[in-house]
């Protein structure tokens, strides 16, 4: 690691003082149960978040601060300080809704509490995205130590709080609201590194078609001694039909949709993604390509949700009607629409003994690509090498964040960047989910870095301060 130059040693050491801060906040937006989904969690949790989330970015000198309501009901905290004359403006990005805990008995710790468990923070929405919310805290504390109120650039942050539910709040809001976030680099801090340590950008997002699946055979149910043979089973016709979607190998077959994409970026160990991912011993991965190229290049069907008598309490009856919620992720250069045509066309292609078929859409997203060079981005590349002492990388990101699209159509003169605390041992989404403290210090030192430096003439040599 080179040693730093003056003003990134001064920041890094400011950085590192407000870290004792950041885990406070962190603490406190962690116990913030902010599911946005009212039938598991009061609708006042999203609420109170929002206002602290307002209140904090109001404390670290964003001036212009106000909760503004979604078409889906949710509230998006903007904050904003206008920019010198001369000087560009950056959006920072977070979303403040968090997964619900899904199995609360598989936690190791308090879901709502933040915890300290071999050098990570524990809890849910530590990393996904409260992690980040306090990252862009952090970076914005220390940027007012060293300028006061004199900020180099504009910097308008933007909080959305139905992210995790995809039900397109802000999504919406974005183009009918465009001069009130528009930004010359927009900095969409919901992604992470390829793993602890090593600084990455997040270059392409995979696109969303969701649907559910209704199979029907009978008018009701049927004893399966007395029918079962002759009798057409639902459920045994939604197995069939799911089992379609893939070959033995794990490749999705989808027809009409390609799947032999190959990802030209950088790789993705497999000794690495099998302790990420809680691979048990001895099982296999699926697909043909390489991790990297199933993960980031091709499509993958994953069946979210089946609707079927359980187990306990289950009875010798031949199933009428049974049910599933399939997910599809794509990668870029596959049309959503094309995508749910091919989809919808396969299934009814596939249908045992023609039952009954139902397809009906969820939601759909782009995939998206992010470009590359650009003045924000080579600001962005330094800052980044200089927080790690090593340069950046790439990847690619199975998950999708349809804003991004969004943001590209509505500023398409904009450099969009994703990046952020979310790295693979964060296990976003999951029970345990955690971040590493180190990521959220490297991270927000980036982000200063770039803040100060950032569209300055001679930007990397530019004295911080006012």
């Amino acid at each position: 690691m080179t040693s730093d130059d003056p003003h990134t040693a001064e920041l890094r050491g400011r950085i590192s003082a407000l870290m004792g801060r950041a885990k406070e906040d962190l603490t406190q937006l962690v116990s913030f149960k902010s599911v946005a989904d009212p039938r598991q969690f009061p609708a006042e949790e999203c609420e109170r978040t929002a206002h602290w989330v307002a209140d904090a970015f109001a404390g670290v000198g964003l001036t212009d601060v106000g909760l503004h309501e979604t078409k889906d009901g949710s509230k998006a905290v903007v904050a904003r300080r206008t920019a010198p004359p001369g000087a560009p403006t950056v959006l920072l990005y977070c979303h403040y809704d968090v997964q619900p805990p899904l199995d609360n008995g598989a936690w190791r710790t308090p879901v709502w509490t933040l915890t300290e468990r071999d050098g990570r923070w524990y809890g849910r929405g530590a990393a996904d995205c409260k992690g980040n919310i306090v990252m862009h805290l952090t970076a914005l504390r220390a940027l007012r130590e060293v300028c006061g109120d004199d900020f180099p650039v504009g910097v308008t942050l933007v909080a959305e709080g139905s992210e995790e539910q995809g039900t397109g709040g802000l999504e919406a809001f974005v183009p009918e609201h465009a001069d009130l976030l528009r930004a010359d680099a927009l900095l969409i801090c919901d992604s992470g590194n390829v793993a602890v340590g090593i600084p990455t950008f997040t270059e392409t997002l995979r696109g969303n078609v969701t649907v559910v699946v209704t199979v029907e055979t009978l008018a009701g149910p049927v004893h399966s001694g007395m029918y079962g043979g002759a009798a057409p089973d639902a459920l045994a016709a939604l197995i069939h039909l799911l089992a379609t979607l893939r070959d033995a190998r794990g490749n999705t077959t989808i027809a009409g949709l390609p799947a032999d994409q190959e990802w030209p970026g950088v790789q993705y160990a497999e000794e690495n993604f099998r302790a990420d991912a809680g691979v048990l011993g001895g099982v296999g991965l699926t697909g043909d390509g390489t991790i990297a190229d199933m993960l980031w290049a091709r499509p993958a069907l994953t069946v979210l949700g089946i609707d079927a008598p359980k187990v306990l309490g289950s009875s010798a009856a031949i199933q009428p009607s049974a049910r599933a919620r399939l997910n599809l992720r794509i990668p870029p250069g596959i049309d959503p629409e094309t995508a749910l045509e091919a989809l919808t066309a396969h299934l009814i292609a596939n249908t045992p003994w023609h039952a009954k078929l139902t397809v009906t859409p969820e939601a759909t997203g782009a995939p998206f690509r992010s470009g590359s060079g650009g003045p924000a981005r080579t600001a962005m590349e330094a800052a980044l090498a200089a927080s790690y002492g090593k340069p950046a990388t790439t990847q690619g990101q199975g998950g999708s964040i349809p804003l991004c699209t969004v943001f590209a159509n509505t500023y398409p003169d904009a450099e969009i960047m994703l990046l952020g605390v979310e790295e693979p041992r964060c296990r976003i989404h999951a029970p345990n989910e955690s971040v590493d403290p180190t990521e959220i210090e490297h991270i927000a030192l980036a982000e200063v870095l770039f803040l100060t430096r950032y569209g300055a003439e001679g930007s990397w040599d530019r004295p911080v301060g006012p």
